[in-house]
C-alpha cells in the first residue's frame, strides 16, 4: 500500500528542513519505504477535505491504506514500530528510546519554540527586552541537561534510534540560533544525524520541492 503524506506546497523555512514534515519524510528514508508527498497550500489546510485528515488544519499528514495520521511524532512512532529500523529489539532499550521520543518533543522542544516565539513574533513588544533573556536561559538550561547525559557518546542510547531522530530534528530549531556552538557534544551530535545518508535524501527532497532547484546547500 502506498504511504502518502502531506507537507507544504511552500514552506516558510524556505526548504530548510524545519518544516515538520522533514522527520517524517527522514523515518521513512531510515526504514526504507517509498512514499508520495501531497503538497499542500496554506488555503487548502483550512479547507473540509484536508480537515477531515488533520483537525487543526497542519502538516504533515500519513495515510496508508484505511489508515489516516497527524501529528509528526506519532507518526513517526507508528513508522517506527511497523518497519525496522528505527527501534531495537531488546524490550527495555525499545523502551528507551521511545522515552525519548517524547522528551525530544515534549521537555525540550517548548523552550526552544517559545524562544523563536520571542525572536520572530514578539521582538516589537515593549517586554521582549526583559523577557528575552529569561526564554534564553531556559533553553539552555534543557542544553545543559542533554549535553551532560550525552557526554562524549555518539547517540542517546546505543545505536541511532526513532529517539535520536526525534532530538536530532528538534535541535536543529537551534540553528540560526547559535545557541548550539556553546555546547559543541551537541553540535557534534547533530551533525552526525545529518551526515546520515537518509537525512540527505530526506532534505534533497524537500529542498527540491520548496526551492524548485536540485543542488541542495
Amino acid at each position: 500500500m502506498t504511504i502518502t503524506i502531506t507537507a507544504f506546497e511552500r514552506s516558510p523555512d524556505g526548504g530548510k528542513g524545519l518544516a515538520r514534515d522533514m522527520c517524517v519524510r527522514w523515518a521513512l528514508e531510515e526504514v526504507g519505504q517509498s512514499y508520495e508527498a501531497h503538497l499542500v497550500s496554506f488555503q487548502a489546510m483550512k479547507e473540509p477535505v484536508h480537515l477531515a485528515l488533520h483537525p487543526f488544519g497542519q502538516i504533515p499528514t500519513y495515510e496508508q491504506g484505511d489508515l489516516a495520521l497527524f501529528e509528526s511524532g506519532a507518526i513517526v512512532f507508528h513508522i517506527a514500530e511497523r518497519y525496522a529500523g528505527l527501534l531495537p529489539d531488546d524490550t527495555n532499550i525499545r523502551a528507551r528510546a521511545i522515552t525519548w521520543m517524547f522528551a525530544a518533543l515534549n521537555t525540550v522542544e517548548p523552550p526552544i519554540l517559545e524562544l523563536a516565539t520571542a525572536r520572530l513574533l514578539e521582538s516589537d513588544k515593549p517586554w521582549n527586552k526583559e523577557r528575552l533573556p529569561l526564554v534564553e536561559d531556559r533553553v539552555r538550561d534543557r542544553l545543559k541537561q542533554l549535553s551532560a547525559y550525552l557526554g562524549s557518546a555518539d547517540w542517546l542510547d546505543g545505536a541511532f534510534s526513532a529517539g535520536d531522530l526525534m532530538m536530532v530534528s528538534v535541535l536543529l530549531r537551534l540553528r540560526s540560533s547559535g545557541m548550539l556552538d556553546e555546547f559543541p557534544n551537541l553540535a557534534a551530535y547533530v551533525a552526525r544525524g545529518e551526515s546520515r545518508s537518509a537525512y540527505r535524501r530526506a532534505f534533497d527532497a524537500q529542498w527540491a520541492v520548496y526551492t524548485g532547484r536540485r543542488d541542495p546547500p
